[in-house]
Formats: C-alpha cells, sequence, structure tokens
C-alpha cells in the first residue's frame, strides 16, 4: 500500500485571495454528479450500514472513534515517515493505509477516513497548520472583513486525495464492510477559526456571540454551506455513513446552543438529506447529556452518546424527543462505552460492553466507544473490546 518515497512538502500561508463567494444554501448547484463516476453499490448492504438504517440485524456493529487513534504500533512507526498530521491525512495512500490499520488488525465492521474536521477549509479560503504538540493553528477570523472573504467550497480543486482515499478505501475493504466519512459542524469549526486554534474556554466566540451576533451568525452559513457540499462530496466518493462532529457544541448553554449550534447542524444534515436521503447519518457532541433532546429533534438518524449518559435511559430520551417533534420511527444510538474501560481487567472490559448492548437492544445500535480511543490502549485490549460484540448474538 505505502509504496511512497517521496516528501510532501506543505505549504501553509495564512493569505487568501477569494474566488467566489457564498451563496444561499438552497441555491447552491453542485457539480460534483457531473464531475464523478458513481461508486457501484453493492450486492447487499453492510451489518453496519443495516444497523445505521434502523433495520433488524444478528448482532451489534461495531467500529472505534479516532481511526488508529495513535495507539496502533505500525501507526506509530509510519509517523517516523510522514512526521505532519497533514502529510498522513492529505497523502491519499498514507491515509488510506492508516484508515485500514483498525480494520485489518480488529476486523471491525466499520471503516473511517482518516482526515481532520478542519481539512475543507482551505477550501473555503481559510488555511491553518497542525502543531504535534499544539494542534491546530491559523488566524483568527474576527472581522466583517475576514468573514465575507469566504468562499464556497469546491472540494475537487481544494482535497483531491480526499475523494481518491475514499474510493480506494472502497475497493480495499470487503463488502461486509461499512465506510464512513465525517465532517465537523459548523460551530465547532468556528471555535477554531475565532480562537485561532484550540481553546480552553472559548472566550472569544462566547464573546463574538454578545458583541457582533450577526458577524458569528454570517460566518456559521457560509462554513454550513460548505461543510455541505463538502459531506455530499465524501459520498458521492464512496462513504457510506457520514458522522458529524458538533465537538465543542457541549460547552455551549442549552440557548446558545439553540442559537448558533442547532440551525446549522440541521442546514447540513437537511443538504445531506436533500441530496442523499439514503445515506444515515451521526452525530456526535461531547459532554451532551444536557443536549441529548435537541440533537434527536435535528433529525439525524444516530446520535453518537458519550459514557456519562446509561444507554437506556438515552434512548428513551430520544425516542421521546423524537415523538415530541413530529419524526417518525426511532433515533438510532452508537457508543457508549468509556475509553479509560478498555485498561481494566479482561472480565470487565467484556462485562460492561455486553450490558451496553443489552441497554441500547436489537434495533438502530452501532457499538463504538463514548469518545475516541486513548493512545496508550494496549492492542489487546482494543481487540477483546470488538471481538465481545463480533461475538455477541442477540
Amino acid at each position: 500500500m505505502l509504496a511512497l518515497a517521496f516528501p510532501l512538502l506543505l505549504s501553509v500561508s495564512f493569505g487568501f485571495t477569494p474566488t467566489t463567494t457564498v451563496g444561499s444554501l438552497p441555491n447552491i448547484k453542485s457539480s460534483l454528479n457531473a464531475r464523478l463516476e458513481p461508486v457501484p453499490p453493492l450486492a447487499s448492504a453492510p451489518l453496519l450500514l443495516r444497523a445505521a438504517r434502523g433495520e433488524k440485524v444478528e448482532r451489534p456493529p461495531v467500529w472505534m472513534m479516532r481511526q488508529a487513534g495513535r495507539h496502533i504500533a505500525e501507526y506509530r512507526e509510519l509517523v517516523k515517515k510522514y512526521p505532519t498530521f497533514r502529510e498522513r491525512s492529505e497523502i491519499p495512500d498514507v491515509a488510506v493505509e492508516v484508515s485500514l490499520q483498525p480494520w485489518r488488525n480488529y476486523q471491525t465492521d466499520g471503516c473511517i477516513l482518516f482526515s481532520d474536521i478542519l481539512t475543507p477549509l482551505p477550501g473555503l479560503g481559510l488555511d491553518f497548520d497542525i502543531e504535534e504538540k499544539r494542534g491546530p493553528v491559523m488566524r483568527p477570523v474576527r472581522s466583517w472583513e475576514a468573514v465575507n472573504k469566504m468562499k464556497l467550497i469546491d472540494p475537487f480543486e481544494s482535497c483531491p486525495f480526499v475523494d481518491e482515499a475514499l474510493r480506494t478505501l472502497r475497493k480495499e475493504v470487503n463488502d461486509e464492510t461499512t465506510v464512513l466519512g465525517f465532517v465537523g459542524c459548523p460551530y465547532t469549526l468556528a471555535t477554531y477559526l475565532v480562537e485561532g486554534g484550540t481553546s480552553a474556554n472559548y472566550f472569544e466566540i462566547k464573546k463574538m456571540m454578545s458583541t457582533d451576533p450577526a458577524l458569528l451568525h454570517q460566518m456559521l452559513k457560509n462554513i454550513a454551506e460548505s461543510i455541505a457540499e463538502y459531506a455530499c462530496y465524501q459520498i458521492e466518493a464512496g462513504a457510506q455513513v457520514i458522522q458529524v462532529f458538533d465537538s465543542w457544541a457541549g460547552h455551549l448553554s442549552p440557548r446558545d446552543y439553540d442559537t448558533f449550534a442547532a440551525p446549522y447542524q440541521k442546514m447540513v444534515l437537511d443538504a445531506v438529506k436533500t441530496r442523499h436521503p439514503e445515506v444515515p447519518t451521526i452525530m456526535y457532541i461531547k459532554h451532551s447529556g444536557a443536549l441529548l433532546e435537541r440533537m434527536a429533534k435535528t433529525g439525524v438518524d444516530i446520535v453518537s452518546l458519550d459514557w456519562t449518559v446509561d444507554m437506556a435511559e438515552g434512548r428513551a430520551r430520544l425516542d421521546a424527543a423524537r415523538s415530541e417533534a413530529g419524526l417518525a420511527g426511532r433515533t438510532g444510538v452508537q457508543g457508549n462505552l468509556d475509553p479509560a474501560l478498555l485498561f481494566a481487567d479482561d472480565e470487565t472490559i467484556v462485562e460492561r460492553t455486553k450490558e451496553i448492548i443489552a441497554k441500547a437492544g436489537d434495533t438502530g445500535h452501532v457499538m463504538n466507544l463514548g469518545h475516541g480511543i486513548e493512545a496508550d490502549t494496549s492492542e489487546e485490549k482494543a481487540k477483546l473490546f470488538v471481538d465481545t460484540v463480533r461475538n455477541y448474538r442477540y
């Protein structure tokens, strides 16, 4: 797979020159379909895809968030050759190799693209870098001038490597495996833009909510339109399920969540469903226990629970909220084993995994961790977790 001998020279510039302006979401006329050869459908849907659609399955499907999660020895060896995250995620063969590692090692039912929620930002005219110890770094976006220069993404131009990687993944995995794509939601992406990187308290974006909410709303709208395009681009390249991350929305008050997060989540989800109604969507928010009802009301197909929520209680809350919103069917669930439990003894890992599966029930559940796998998790423990799910039968 990795027959690469050339270095990638990443030129990160914080300046940009706009070439297009952002329009309103209903008027987006994507050229993607005209430029893509469709990925051929499978003869029968794989287990994870069937579960995500709410179909009865023989056992819960399983995969683990954070892809290789830095805990696989092969990944650490690969980092020595490709030391920057952007190399690993933007060279297609490398991204494919990292994506395949947990699938190949553990036989997970899902294989998610190795990438980052920030990957599409250069396509909006907003460049960034990822420093290994510091994390994302970018020029803060805090003015109307900067927001008005944002472009509507052309994914073919800005991130063709994503198309190539997804198409290759669909060929590499077997027909029993679901390929997942993912995007960041507008509010979480805006936190990075306004703060200029990661943040401990999100002070700058919360200040903008109070001092210039119109500016923030325009930024969020611009992001939503491009992320909707980017999500559809991934689907048209082969992603069978899309997970949307609004990781930092859990730091908002309920009122601010309703104002600055939920409407833009829904813009992305609605756009995906308009163009690809058959593709299931999953939403993850860290520390989302207080937000489950609000998440369900967006119409997302599956809500990914972290470990702070009891699975049975979470299902009941989601069902009630979906019914209250007048939405048909049940909201599916994903999760929600605490990643720290993978450091427990084998008996505890098996017991707690089975407990979650039993509480989730036999329909609409994708087994996963409640957050990304920790870097120092042993491969043996990760395999035990996956094997426990794979050997389970309803």
